[in-house]
Parts: C-alpha cells; structure tokens; sequence
C-alpha cells in the first residue's frame, strides 16, 4: 500500500512492514537531471531480493547502516557488498539483496544529469559500482555523515536535494551534438540508425562512439537496445500481449530477436515480465 507525506513524498510499506520506501520527484531546479529521489530503509530482519533491468536510471546511493549485495548479471557472491556508490549504464539485469538492515538514500539521474554532476566519463562507471569517496570524495563523505545524522526523510531530502543542486549549478553543460544524438534516440523509441547520427553530425562512427561512450556510458546501439527494451516492455505491461506486434512496433527484427534481448537485458523471457510489477 502507499500514502502520501507532507511535503509530497510517497511512502510504500508493502506486505508486514518489513520495510520503508519514501520516493520524492525533483524540485524544478533538478528536472531534467534527476528523475527522483528515494529513501529506503528496512524495519525488520530478512532476505531481500529485487532484479532490476537494464535501464537509463545511474543511481547515486548513499548509506548509513548494512551494506547491499549486488551481482550484475549473476547472483551476488561473498566479496559484491556495496555501501555508499554510484553505478553507471548496465545493460543486463542486475541482481539486489539484503538481510533487513539496509538504510540509505538514493539520487536517481538521467545519464546526462549525471554526467554533468560527477563531472567524470560515464565510462568509468559503466558496468561497475564505485565507492562514493572515489566519486566525490571528502563532499561525499561530508554527505553521508550529514545524512546519517538527520533526522526524518523531508530532512534528508532537503541535505541532498541542496547539495545535488550546487554541482550542477557549477557543472558544465553537456557538448549540444551529443545532448542531440541523445534526445534523437529516445524520441525514435531506439529505432533511429546509428549511421544517420553520425551523418547529420558531419561526424565518422567512431568519433560519435567515443564522445557518446564518455558522455552517457554506453555507446549509441547500446542505448538504443536499453530504450526499446523498455518500450517493449511497457507496452506488454499496457496490455498489448501480442509479441510479434510488439517486436515490430519496437523495431525488432522479429519475435525471436525480441525474446534474445528481452532474455539479455532483463534476464527473463518477455512472458515473465509482461505482469505489473
């Protein structure tokens, strides 16, 4: 079930309140760069388990008790324990436990919001978890030691919406060309050629490739495959159920190509994920 707070923030507390999630959209001043902002924290002790898939979500999670498990394309093993990082571009599901002691905050960006606010090529966060010292370093610990010492979700909201705030009033705005190319794939769906990017750029393949790859992480045909995957996907979850329709709407070769992606990005078959979540 979910209620709505004061300041506007959603709270879920499904099943036996085992656990606390509080999701707020962005101030204006975020919009655009930040999708939401979300506070989690766990209530009593138990096995956890959530698959994400590939999505254009680079999270920024800060915590302050347990650690997370998390295995990118696997289960998590003995040495995958995360606390405090940012994690870029995946294109695979990954794989998110935890024993009921997890509390933190999460900063969900675009992926040119966060290249704008770690101020680094996304391409050293690609496919990768990296501890919040070695991406914002001293401010990021400051960060967390002021988060953890507040109290109350509309508290920590306000800590982290303010700091997120003044890096990107200081950040410099992405090159235009690939802001662009970026907008230009999410509009098509995935379904605009990588060729015809590089065409009215004026710009070869690999030079689009490479200045793509810094800037979101991934390269074109890579981001086109994680936006019609969701596309698909959400319009199974729409009640859309024929796949071949669906595979061709989306741009697919054919039903066989969609069922390969959907098994890659997400790990399961489309008929397995077609139910709400």
């Amino acid at each position: 079930m979910s209620a709505h707070s004061e300041d506007g923030s959603k709270h879920h507390s499904p099943g036996l309140d085992q656990f606390e999630m509080v999701r707020r959209a962005p101030g204006p001043w975020l919009q655009g760069s930040v999708t939401d902002i979300c506070g989690y924290r766990e209530t009593m002790p138990g096995r956890f388990r959530n698959v994400e898939y590939a999505s254009l979500t680079v999270p920024l999670v800060i915590s302050f008790a347990e650690p997370f498990a998390i295995g990118l394309g696997k289960e998590p093993g003995d040495n995958d324990r995360f606390a405090s990082f940012a994690a870029g571009l995946y294109a695979g599901p990954v794989v998110i436990e935890s024993l009921g002691g997890a509390c933190c905050v999460q900063v969900n960006f675009a992926p040119l919001g966060a290249r704008r606010f770690f101020g680094l090529a996304m391409s050293e966060l690609t496919d990768r978890m990296v501890g919040l010292d070695d991406v914002l370093g001293i401010e990021g610990i400051a960060l967390r030691e002021r988060l953890g010492n507040a109290h109350g979700w509309s508290a920590r909201f306000a800590i982290v919406e303010t700091f997120v705030a003044a890096r990107l009033a200081q950040a410099r705005e992405t090159q235009a060309e690939i802001a662009w190319a970026y907008d230009r794939i999410i509009v098509s769906g995935g379904r605009i050629r990588v060729a015809s990017l590089a065409d009215r750029l004026g710009w070869s393949r690999k030079h689009l490739l490479g200045k793509f790859s810094n800037a979101i992480g991934v390269g074109p045909k890579t981001l086109s495959r994680i936006v019609r995957f969701n596309r698909a996907l959400g319009l199974s979850r729409q009640g859309k159920s024929d796949w071949a329709d669906i595979a061709a709407d989306c741009g697919y070769a054919d039903q066989a190509h969609l069922v390969r992606e959907f098994r890659d990005l997400a790990g399961e078959t489309p008929t397995a994920l077609a139910a709400p979540a």
